[in-house]
């Protein structure tokens, strides 16, 4: 709305320049259609050569680093490409770098301005930093130098999230792990970094008013706190389909009944996908056939035929589900079988799936679960799990959890964690294989209804008194809101999990607002992850870096 605003006060079409991060960032929120009705007639990228256009005023949309910044002198210094540049930053720009676009190009710029949005909203409810590379940078002994720079770019994003939502939170972080003599206190150190940054912003802000805090919360947690719900087989539909079948970007390539390519883009523009990606598969395979036949009836969505075909054919795609394998998990996770009977021998639980031929994958998974179980194993016993599953040379997929505070090797001199108390869902099951809940819920529950221990949840900045859970905001409202936009005259809880968010916990942010109402969850993190990718990511933590990124303009 900024930048289109701006373009309305000229009648001169323009050119939209971008960088990779703010492709994406665009892409989330308008289409192509929607920026040629403001007059902004062609998108570029702003690494790749482009010819100049002297009639035409430039439009560059980009993050503030040195790289970007170099790139836009590049179109400037020695020759201009445009009449104009109209220059919008994701975020703060240093006085270094706004200094040196001033001397080299500062005839040209018209406007600049910093919109404070370097974070990606994935969907409603959801969003992530689009920086898959920070688990690396925080978690290897290898990037040790990092680590901080990695927090601190984490930090400036969450502040544009909190600044995007006109929310100044009280911020609050889970109480750091202490594992073999380390202490991994990421939570806290990210926690003290939003918080200053979160002054620092609401001090500078253009009103030259101080902003209290709002009626918003902000936890922060690492991902070790349940390394159970990342790696677990999901049996609901957005979870499942994400584990199983190969999705880029969001998009599912499929071939239709003649034979032709098509591809399903799985977002919520896509009403259908909206309803059915947090139910559960067998109740999906109930779905789709009645919605077949709904929207054959309906003559207005021709659209929704080709998206339906689309869900069918994903669900057909999808893998047949091991029963044994999910029954297997669900058991070592819950700690109980369906009875309730409380599971006595891990072991014996886990061995059917080690004995049958299944994929490396799947076994290590629940090799995984079966020591998440006992909150560590005896080194002797992990060695014999790793022949079983025959990863003698690749048994960092097991041993680098450590890196993430998660006991692995339990000793007689080691002291077990003591594990938080779960809640009682037994009522709301379902499903025999969909028992397990993540931990998330029940942080996003006892938040909400202001449960959480202050010794478990430290404060780096108190909330409102008045922000003390659902019964104080229902009352407040008188009413409980029901749709989104009502909510927001409610509270906000804003969780931002360090080292990546599953589906099964973006999901939890939908059911928790659902049955609260008076309070919207959000949920976010550097990015989101697959079990395949988060154990690709474990096993790549103790391998030393071997190549730095290095960036070219590529000539077309």
């Amino acid at each position: 709305e900024t930048i289109i605003e701006d373009c309305k006060k000229s009648e001169i079409w323009k050119i939209l320049i971008l960088d990779h991060f703010t492709t994406k960032l665009l892409s989330s929120c308008c289409k192509m259609s929607d920026l040629m009705q403001e007059g902004i007639t062609i998108v570029e990228d702003l690494y790749k050569s482009r010819e100049p256009v002297l009639e035409m005023k430039a439009i560059y949309f980009m993050t503030p680093t040195a790289k970007c910044v170099d790139a836009f002198i590049g179109d400037f210094k020695l020759k201009p490409k445009y009449k104009a540049a109209y220059v919008y930053f994701t975020d703060y720009c240093s006085d270094e770098l706004f200094n040196k676009m001033k001397l080299y190009c500062g005839k040209y710029i018209r406007v600049c301005k910093e919109l404070n949005i370097s974070f990606l909203p994935q969907e409603s409810q959801v969003f992530t930093c689009d920086n898959p590379g920070a688990f690396r940078s925080i978690y290897s002994p290898h990037c040790s130098q990092d680590k901080v720079k990695t927090l601190e770019t984490l930090a400036a994003q969450i502040v544009t999230l909190c600044a995007t939502l006109d929310e100044n939170p009280g911020v609050r972080y889970k109480k750091e792990t202490v594992l073999e003599n380390t202490t991994l206190d990421n939570a806290k150190q990210l926690a003290a970094l939003v918080d200053y940054k979160l002054t620092k912003h609401y001090d500078m802000d253009d009103n030259s008013k101080k902003k209290g805090k709002t009626q918003a919360q902000l936890l922060i947690v690492e991902r070790g706190f349940d390394p159970v719900t990342p790696i677990l087989h999901e049996l609901t539909y957005q979870a499942m389909a994400y584990d199983l079948v190969p999705i880029k970007n969001d998009t599912y390539k499929y071939k239709s009944k003649d034979g032709s390519e098509k591809e399903a883009l799985l977002n919520e523009d896509d009403q259908l996908w909206a309803r059915l990606r947090h139910m559960h598969i067998a109740e999906v395979s109930e779905q789709i056939p009645k919605l077949v036949k709904e929207i054959s009836a309906n003559k207005k969505q021709p659209d929704g035929k080709i998206t339906i075909s689309g869900l069918s054919q994903l669900m057909k795609k999808m893998p047949h589900f091991r029963k044994q394998v999910a029954q297997v998990r669900s058991d070592l996770a819950v700690g109980s079988d369906v009875e309730g009977v409380k599971v006595k021998d891990p072991m014996r639980t886990l061995l059917p799936v080690l004995l049958h031929p299944h994929g490396t994958y799947d076994k290590i998974r629940a090799v995984l679960l079966y020591i998440f179980s006992l909150n560590g194993t005896t080194e002797e016993n992990l060695n014999k799990l790793i022949q079983h599953v025959k990863i003698e040379e690749d048994r960092e997929f097991i041993l680098n959890w450590r890196e993430l505070g998660v006991p692995i090797i339990s000793s007689p001199s080691f002291f077990p964690m003591r594990r938080s108390s779960r809640r009682d869902r037994t009522q709301e099951e379902t499903y025999s294989l969909s028992r397990w809940t993540p931990v998330i819920k029940d942080v996003m529950e006892d938040a909400v209804e202001n449960k959480l221990e202050t010794r478990e949840w430290p404060h780096q900045s108190e909330c409102p008194a008045a922000w003390n859970g659902s019964g104080a905001v229902s009352a407040r409202q008188k009413h409980k809101a029901s749709t989104q936009d009502e909510r927001r005259s409610g509270s906000r809880l804003i969780i931002f999990v360090i080292g990546g968010i599953s589906y099964s916990e973006m999901r939890s942010a939908y059911q928790v607002t659902q049955s609260v109402k008076s309070c919207e969850v959000i949920i976010g993190s550097s990015h989101i992850v697959t079990p395949m990718e988060l154990l690709d990511d474990i096993q790549a933590l103790s391998k030393p870096t071997t190549t730095k990124e290095t960036f070219t303009i590529v000539k077309e």
